[in-house]
């Protein structure tokens, strides 16, 4: 089972957070944002509980973050963070993932691999332009 949303770049986005990086729901950020790599997040909690329900004996998960280009396929970005799925998320605002293992509502998945410092430049100057939509895969 996977489950897919879509997000948006914004002219924030710096991606220089150590640990964590963030999904988030709001149209707006600020530059101390430093963990968000999207915003106007489509996914929804209900579906998301079902997807985490699914995963109760697996608890590694890829999160796909890929660039939507109306050009062509062969400029898309494709990046991707192994981690661990959190069963208590219950966040309906922001997902974050952290290379930590602390937990709290907000947090989506632990033990990441990568977090937003660690991301593709070529990825993060993609997505600083808020007119840049990304399509987030998690399965």
């Amino acid at each position: 089972m996977k489950y897919s949303f879509t997000c948006y770049g914004h002219k924030n986005i710096t991606s220089r957070h150590k640990t964590t990086l963030e999904f988030t729901k709001d149209n707006e950020m600020g530059l101390e944002g430093e963990c968000i790599v999207g915003v106007k997040a489509d996914f929804s909690l209900d579906p998301l509980k079902k997807f985490i329900k699914s995963h109760n004996n697996y608890k590694k998960i890829t999160i796909t973050i890929e660039t939507i280009n109306n050009d062509s396929d062969k400029n898309k970005i494709i990046e991707e963070i192994n981690a661990e799925i959190n069963p208590r998320f219950n966040s309906d605002n922001d997902m974050v993932i952290r290379k930590s293992d602390f937990i709290d509502g907000r947090t989506f998945a632990i033990k990441a691999d990568k977090a937003a410092c660690d991301l593709n430049k070529g990825l993060i100057r993609n997505i600083a332009n808020s007119h840049k939509k990304l399509r987030i895969i998690i399965k």
